[in-house]
């Protein structure tokens, strides 16, 4: 196939745009970096629009990999030289292949649960490459999933996915208003754990074994009011330094594997079973 050598090429272009949350919103699109975020989109199912390959960047295992499964990816394989794929890329770990994908449509309601699940809420957020963290540690830990509440920037920034390894594409995820959120958790039976500075209860001490949601905000701000209501319980990690708070995506790799241990080990292969009941 003819390779494209121009930066200015128009689809070229318009996938560059795609770093833009605007653009990311009007064309329903968006930017999947790095080999192995796009063997787990493809995985996923996501519907792929067009995928760019520079081959002599393509050295490594996972980019050697996704290469000869790129013909049954659904979208078209477009070659560029290394100048236009350098202007595509995300930072500098340029793996030779992105993709341009159709934005997930995600919603509370279509979330999936399990009979016995842990939910993670995140509000206020505004690093996306928090949310990735935060996700890896929820796709080890088996969480069921992941709702950003009140979110400061959209989902799918492409620092969010490449930060997440594509665990984005692999634990049940959307966007939601802190009360709507709230609403949803009550309606399902779920039990509520917020970390905050002033909790109650030690993080030990409380009982992740049944449907549990663990709530957690932004450094910044922590969380919001609506997170103190009767039948939220408000949790603490001890802090015994200097430091008042830890990073989020660090109190939420210790959450969700202090719920994961109370719950016993569950494998990767039974909670995607459950998750897809």
């Amino acid at each position: 196939m003819t390779i494209i050598n121009s930066r200015q090429n128009p689809r070229v272009k318009e996938a560059a745009r795609l770093r833009d949350a605007r653009q990311r919103k009007r064309q329903q699109r968006i930017l999947i970096d790095g080999a192995r975020e796009l063997s787990r989109a493809m995985a996923a199912g996501l519907r792929m629009i067009e995928v760019f390959v520079c081959e002599e960047l393509c050295r490594g295992p996972d980019a050697q990999g996704l290469l000869s499964a790129l013909g049954g990816c659904g979208g078209e394989i477009l070659p560029v030289s290394r100048p236009v794929f350098e202007k595509l890329a995300f930072g500098d770990r340029a793996e030779g292949v992105l993709g341009v994908a159709e934005m997930p449509r995600a919603s509370l309601d279509a979330l999936a649960l399990p009979e016995n699940p842990l939910v993670a809420v995140l509000e206020g957020v505004e690093k996306p490459g928090n949310i990735g963290a935060v996700l890896r540690s929820a796709d080890g830990a088996g969480v069921s999933a992941l709702i950003v509440a009140d979110a400061v920037g959209d989902l799918y920034n492409p620092n969010a996915i490449r930060a997440s390894l594509g665990t984005i594409f692999t634990v049940p995820v959307c966007a939601a208003s802190a009360a709507e959120t709230l609403a949803w958790l009550r309606r399902r039976g779920l039990r509520i754990f917020a970390a905050r500075l002033d909790g109650s209860v030690a993080y030990t001490a409380a009982d992740y074994r049944g449907p549990t949601a663990l709530v957690l905000g932004s450094e910044a701000a922590g969380l919001s009011a609506l997170w103190s209501a009767a039948d939220v319980t408000a949790v603490r990690l001890p802090m015994l330094g200097a430091a008042d708070s830890l990073n989020v995506s660090a109190a939420a790799a210790v959450l969700f594997y202090e719920a994961r241990r109370q719950r016993g080990e569950l494998s990767r292969q039974g909670r995607r079973r459950e998750s897809k009941s």
